[in-house]
């Protein structure tokens, strides 16, 4: 296919930019994945979901994609200041188990929750602790470089050794002069040259149950280093697409910039994106504050915030409703009007092979199926596309009911679109509501439809009619004919 011309936000150059693979007819795409220490959390999973949609976008207009979504099961400390507890072996010591435990039971869980999504799995899933000699390359020739220094058995890289001949901090906008003004001297006690000089290497104290030989020290790598030496292996020193939580822009992916230009010479990315951070209820996620709920306790229902259970996929649907770029907050009114209107897009996808086709058509297919492309040509801009979803669902059921027509050509498009959207490329699924529910919806209309039949038999329009229009804005549509009042979902 590849006939749709792609624009993407670009982190690094602030810009909606045309998107050029490298390779025609091949893309190279990296995302940050989790680190595997606790029970992926729903922030992790929208930027997840994010990334797998525009995966699916892409494969979708015909592209070859290498996926590539690193584990983090080493390295990464609880201090971005290269200070702290490795977050997994922390984790280890508490509960007594291995770190590798630690590590099995957070990457199963992890891959669990996102097949529950209906994400797919990426093309590649690296490791650190299966990369250690590929970065100890790395620190190696960024040393020989010159744009790093040992000290004590640690290496760290030189910032202000880079930044006189690269630019540090233009992913984040951050100025190296503006940070150094704003932090103040270091207390003696570190080995860094300077507070902004981050760790390639560090050497593991005698406690450190993870660390591995190396020419400095026994240690275990800087977090930043693995997802350099893992995107530049599976990918190259150039690749296309780099993704990840808005949290990960600086310090993370600023360093990985700055390790890619030290060591290979040249700007790693193309295309910068970042997905926006998930809110609850108008406040930050977070387990200290309580004001955070996980995959499962959404699935369930087993959680004190929300008034039932949702399906994974009604919340899938609920976060595409807002752009990846933009903050999107969790609410329980906020997830029961998204299922509702999920339900009533699927309920229209259900109507179209009962349709009857026409001679002519009233609504021009070929163009509104070219205005579902253009939202995600648009950045992927999926609430856009799901408004179009809903234009063609009104279209669905003006057809129905016999105020429009459409040909069987355009049904047929109707319907192969629908489906590219729905599940091709959005990856929602089909599910019911629960028979108890239906049942509970059925007796309910049944019983209001027999009270309107009874004040239309005393000529009593107006209560008729009351009953009529309240509940079409609850959403359900009344139909009469010869055979007697139906109702559906609009």
């Amino acid at each position: 296919m590849i006939q749709q011309e792609l624009r993407i936000y670009n982190s690094l150059t602030k810009e909606k930019e045309v998107f050029n693979p490298i390779t025609p007819g091949a893309v190279g795409m990296y995302v940050c994945g989790p680190t595997v220490y606790s029970n992926v959390h729903l922030g992790n999973c929208r930027t997840f979901l994010s990334f797998d949609m525009v995966f699916r976008y892409l494969r979708h207009l015909g592209y070859k994609v290498r996926y590539v979504r690193n584990i983090t099961d080493a390295g990464h400390l609880e201090n971005d200041a290269d200070s702290g507890e490795d977050r997994i072996a922390k984790k280890a010591r508490i509960e007594q188990l291995e770190p590798m435990e630690i590590v099995q039971r957070y990457t199963v869980d992890f891959h669990q929750t996102m097949a529950k999504f209906n994400a797919l799995p990426p093309s590649i899933e690296p490791t650190a602790t299966g990369h250690i000699i590929e970065q100890q390359e790395i620190v190696q020739e960024i040393l020989d470089k010159g744009y790093a220094y040992e000290k004590n058995g640690s290496v760290y890289f030189d910032v202000q050794k880079f930044n006189e001949d690269q630019e540090y901090g233009k992913l984040s906008g951050r100025k190296l002069e503006d940070m150094i003004a704003n932090t103040r001297d270091l207390d003696g006690q570190s080995e860094k040259k300077n507070p902004q000089d981050f760790a390639l290497w560090k050497k593991a104290e005698p406690q450190h149950i993870m660390r591995w030989p190396s020419p400095w020290s026994d240690g275990f790598p800087g977090w930043h280093l693995e997802c350099t030496a893992m995107s530049t292996k599976y990918l190259g020193d150039k690749f296309d697409i780099h993704g990840g939580g808005m949290d990960l822009k600086f310090p993370h992916h600023e360093a990985e910039i700055a390790q890619a230009e030290a060591c290979c010479g040249t700007s790693p990315v193309n295309y910068w994106m970042h997905a926006n951070m998930l809110t609850l209820n108008g406040k930050k996620m977070a387990k200290s504050t309580g004001n955070n709920i996980l995959p499962e306790e959404l699935f369930s229902g087993n959680n004190n915030i929300l008034s039932k259970a949702f399906a994974p996929t009604v919340a899938k649907f609920f976060m595409y409703q807002a752009h990846y770029r933009s903050i999107l907050d969790f609410s329980n009114d906020a997830l029961v009007a998204s299922e509702k209107g999920y339900f009533r897009l699927m309920e229209a996808y259900a109507m179209i092979d009962s349709l009857k086709p026409g001679n002519t058509s009233n609504t021009d297919i070929a163009a509104w199926r070219q205005s579902c492309y253009d939202a995600m040509n648009d950045d992927f801009n999926s609430p856009i596309l799901i408004a179009h979803l809903f234009d063609a669902a009104k279209i669905i059921h003006a057809v129905s009911e016999g105020n429009q027509t459409l040909t069987a050509a355009d049904i047929a498009t109707l319907k192969q679109s629908m489906h590219d959207f729905i599940f091709d490329v959005l990856g929602l699924e089909a599910v019911g509501k629960t028979a108890e529910d239906t049942d509970k919806l059925d007796k309910t209309v049944s019983l209001l439809i027999e009270l309107r039949n009874q004040a239309r038999a005393n000529k009593d329009f107006a209560t008729s009619d009351a009953i009529r229009d309240q509940l079409a804005e609850a959403g359900i549509q009344l139909k009469d004919s010869k055979d007697g009042t139906t109702y559906s979902l609009k």
